[in-house]
Formats: C-alpha cells, structure tokens, sequence
C-alpha cells in the first residue's frame, strides 16, 4: 500500500508530538496531564507568583510524576491582573487546549473568575496565590482549593497581634478590588472585636497606583495607632517605603507581605516588620531540602510562600491522579477534588496537612518578625519565628464561611 505525500506528513507530524512514555510503557498510549500556569509575569504581583511559580510547578513534575510514569505537559500565561483576560486564558486552555488544572492566580478578582469558569468546565482551579476568604466562603465550589493563604487567617495572625500589642485604632490603605476588600473587612472584624475600632480607610486604583503620598498623609493625620496596608507585591514595598520617607512614625502593618517584598524593601527598612506567613524556606529541614532542589532551577531565589503553594498544590494533584489514573483523573474535576480532599496532604513546604470540605486546605500560621541587619546572617535570612497557629486554629471555622458546599 502506497501513501500519499499528505498521509505520509501526518503520520510524521503525529510522530513529533507523541508523548514520550516511560520504558515498558510505550505501547500504552496514557493521556498527558497538562497544568496550566496562570499568573502575574509583568505586574505588581510578578514577583512572588511569574516566572518561579511556573519553575515551582516543573520542579513538582520532575519530583514525583517521572517517577510514576505521568506524562505531564506545563503551559503558562499572564492574567495582566484583569479578570476577564483571565476567564477567556482558562476557557481557552479548558476548551481548546486540553489543560486539566488551573494554578497560582495572584490576584483575587481574576481568582474568582477562573474559579467559575472551572465549575463550569468541570476542571480544576488551585488558588495558590489569591488571598480573598470568599473562595471557601459564599462563592465557593466543588472544583476549587485554595491553597496557601488567605484575608481571614492573615487578618486573625498578625491583625490579631498587632491588636493585642496595643494597635487598637486603625487606619486602611485599600486596594480597590476584592482582595483589598475582603483584607480590610476580615481585619476590622478582629479589630472591632477586640475591642478597638476604624477611624478611617482610603481606597486606591488597582493596578496601576504608585504614588501613595496623598494616602499616608491622610492615615497619619487620622491619629490612628496603626496604617494597616491592605494590599500586597509592589505595592506593599511602595507604601512602606514611602512611609519612611515620610518619617511616618505610626505602626505601619504589612497584612500580607511576602519574602521577596522584604528582599526588595532590605533589612534596613524591613526590620522589625510583624508579618504572618504560612511558609518560610529556612523553618525546618524540610523547607530547607524544598529550597535547595528550587535554587539549583533559580539560583539566588527563594520561594514566597505562594511559589511553594503552586509545588505543594501540584504535588499533591499529582499524587490524586496516580491515585485515580490519568483517564479518571481527567474525566471528572469534581471528583478528582474530591479525592483530593479525601487523601492527605504531606510536602516539603508545608508538611502534613487536609483539605476540608469547603476546599480550605489547612496548616499552620507563623507569626514572623523581619530581622534587622544586625540580626541576619547571610543573604535571605530574614525572618524570626515569634509564635505557631495552629493548623486548625489558622483559618476560618468552616462553620462560619457559608460555603454552599456545607449542609448544615
């Protein structure tokens, strides 16, 4: 039988992007898992999600699936901060591409919309960098997790802090978007528990502010005892730069601040900085041995706490889909969160862990004080660890959040 030139093209086009199985496989023909990587590559939110979030989620794939014979391909794209950019990436992805997962999205607005599309779609969304608590609470669903952090555990450990250090009036520097927002609403609701009040908030355009002059100045002249900044990435390190500058003398509360916000700020304005995360490279022998696979990637990096939620998110997805296999896990996002909500957590950046109902995964909290100069030892080490939340102390009692998912 003679083919023709056509046929003959085809078959060598199919030849070139056939996926490579492992020894003893080959005749399997297993379906390729494909993880998609949406996040901030050019914004305020670049780097502590971008590039190393991408290079987290290929050192995710090089520790596990190779070993288990997962053929896994990585896509990655940029959500430019705008949720409907991000929606129409993911339908794409979803309808066109054959991507199973969502990870990352460093940006709350855009996080709830990837998480609709994933419901619709029936795939799988892990929010590994977007902080609104509304991801587990009224706008939950059965195809989303959220990972890492979120408004409510950062407004409990270090707004509860500050609050009992003596913090008991506020005045907030807002992003004006959802996840500025809800930092700011889940924070006055441990304020104004506590006994403390509001005095006054100032909302600012997002993305695109880098002038908070005009923002500081009204906080300082409020009197309140503490500047909460509900904001986060570039604009973190700029309100507090400025707020040196300015020789404010009020308590200038970082509500989320990241590793590489301290590394872009220095220790000489950083020090001394209250700061809640949920990871640290240098916590202990398993972050650290986490650390070193990464910086043999990224030379002179280490991961923000959202990078290592895109390796322990992915991980753990990875262990579903050997659990499942590929064809099951593909099939059906729903039921692949929920087996992922049924097997426990274990990586080396957050440890030992679970996924509630609700989609929260939960793991402790660590209240961290940024070194001084005089302090730190070398380059990166930065934090000091003043105390531990508990893992099921850490975040919103799932009886509160009001999450559809929940029967009560």
């Amino acid at each position: 039988m003679r083919l023709t030139r056509r046929e003959l093209m085809g078959s060598a086009a199919a030849a070139a992007a056939a996926t490579i199985l492992p020894v003893g496989r080959a005749r399997a023909q297993t379906p390729t898992i494909k993880l998609g990587v949406l996040t901030d590559l050019s914004g305020p939110y670049k780097d502590l999600g971008g590039p190393v979030a991408v290079d987290c989620a290929r050192l995710a794939v090089a520790d596990y699936a190779a070993a288990k014979g997962i053929a896994v391909e990585i896509v990655q794209a940029d959500h430019q901060n705008k949720p409907d950019v991000g929606a129409e990436i993911a339908r794409k992805w979803f309808d066109q591409e054959g991507v199973d997962v969502v990870l990352d999205v460093p940006n709350s607005g855009v996080s709830l919309a990837i998480a609709g599309v994933a419901k619709e779609k029936n795939k799988i969304f892990m929010a590994d960098g977007p902080a609104t608590s509304n991801l587990t609470g009224a706008k939950c669903n059965a195809n989303t997790i959220h990972w890492v952090y979120d408004t409510w555990m950062l407004a409990h450990s270090t707004g509860g802090a500050l609050v009992k250090s003596g913090g008991e009036s506020w005045y907030f520097i807002t992003a004006d978007y959802e996840f500025g927002k809800a930092l700011q609403r889940d924070t006055t609701g441990f304020v104004t528990g506590a006994g403390g009040k509001v005095v006054g908030a100032s909302q600012y355009p997002f993305p695109g502010t880098t002038d908070f002059s005009s923002y500081l100045l009204q906080a300082q002249s409020s009197g309140a005892k503490v500047i909460g900044l509900a904001n986060a990435g570039l604009d973190t390190v700029n309100s507090i730069k400025q707020a040196k500058e300015f020789g404010i003398t009020q308590t200038v509360a970082g509500l989320l601040v990241f590793i590489s916000d301290v590394h872009a700020l220095g220790l000489e304005t950083a020090g001394g900085l209250v700061i809640s995360e949920t990871f640290y490279w240098d916590l202990n022998d398993r972050t650290r041995a986490f650390s070193d696979r990464l910086a043999a990637k990224v030379p002179g990096k280490r991961a923000t706490m959202d990078q290592a939620g895109v390796y322990a998110s992915a991980l753990h997805y990875l262990k579903t889909v050997a659990d499942m296999g590929v064809v099951a896990a593909k099939a059906d996002g729903a039921a692949t969160v929920a087996r992922m909500k049924a097997i426990p957590t274990d990586d080396d950046c957050f440890g030992a862990g679970t996924i509630r109902e609700d989609g929260r995964k939960i793991h402790p909290c660590y209240l961290f004080q940024v070194k001084t100069p005089a302090e730190s030892k070398g380059p990166w080490d930065y934090y000091k660890l003043l105390a531990t939340v508990p893992a099921d102390e850490a975040f919103r009692p799932l009886k509160d959040g009001g999450c559809p998912l929940i029967k009560t």
